[in-house]
């Protein structure tokens, strides 16, 4: 099976580039706080849901994860970090973890707040779930 590699990208006002991971890992690191801490957390779940998913870097400073199309992204706000699934209407969620845009037709997201608890079983599952959507429509 073929690995996944993961592009270059040039950055603003550096001479030279960093790979979307070294932008996620400073991403996290100058959060410094619980957010930086669950991003990581996140990200290390999405790496053991799927080893071949390939870190990008979007939007001007969003973490994005993609295999055979967009899983998720994982944004940080002041008092939540969003976890977007770019296809979360149409995956099973037994476990009830969307808890945020819940009205849209296509995607759906979960918010986790200081002092959550991330069900790791379940979140890894919704994972699995939106690769194998993907993978099925490819």
């Amino acid at each position: 099976m073929k690995k996944a590699t993961t592009p270059t990208k040039k950055t603003n006002g550096g001479s030279g580039e960093d790979t979307p991971s070294r932008l996620i890992d400073a991403r996290i690191n100058e959060l410094s706080d619980w957010r930086g801490e669950t991003l990581a957390r996140i990200r290390a779940l999405i790496k053991q849901a799927d080893p071949e998913v390939v870190e990008e870097w979007k939007w001007r400073g969003v973490p994005t994860w993609y295999h055979d199309g967009m899983i998720c992204t994982g944004e940080t706000y002041k008092n939540a970090v969003k976890m977007t699934f770019a296809k979360g209407a149409s995956l099973n969620d037994p476990a009830g973890l969307f808890n945020s845009s819940l009205e849209g037709n296509t995607r759906r997201a979960i918010d986790f707040h200081e002092g959550d608890k991330i069900d790791e079983k379940a979140l890894k599952a919704l994972i699995r779930a939106a690769v194998a959507l993907n993978t099925s429509t490819t």
